[in-house]
């Protein structure tokens, strides 16, 4: 059990003779959210990061499924960094496993600066 509380309500199922299971499913939801990149440079969104929190990271994820034609990519102040002191998995790495485009900010590529816009 996740809590006291939930602990508390097990025993009184328990004690009333009440077959229950303890988080049998998951389901899955959307938050309804916007994301505003940090720069737009032609027809390629530019996020900036510097501490790449857990939740920074999960939003990324969202905004990327729910909008697979956005070009964004990842301009990270350290990309080497892990992404908790537990892990192995650096935040390039993490771009990379994910599908980012990544770069350190002191090293922009010039043609992400210089791609044409496609045409509407």
């Amino acid at each position: 059990m996740r809590s006291r509380l939930e602990e508390q309500v097990a025993e009184l199922l328990d004690k009333l003779n009440i077959e229950y299971s303890y988080e049998p499913e998951k389901f899955s939801y959307v938050i309804e959210a916007k994301y505003t990149p940090d720069f737009k440079v032609g027809d390629v969104y530019l996020e900036t990061k510097g501490f790449f929190k857990p939740a920074d990271r999960r939003k990324m994820l969202a905004v990327k499924k729910c909008n697979p034609d956005l070009d964004i990519r990842l301009v990270f102040q350290a990309p080497y960094n892990k992404i908790s002191k537990n892990s192995k998995t650096t935040y390039a790495m993490w771009a990379e496993k994910n599908g980012f485009m990544w770069c350190p900010y002191y090293e922009i590529p010039s043609d992400w600066l210089n791609e044409p816009k496609e045409k509407s």
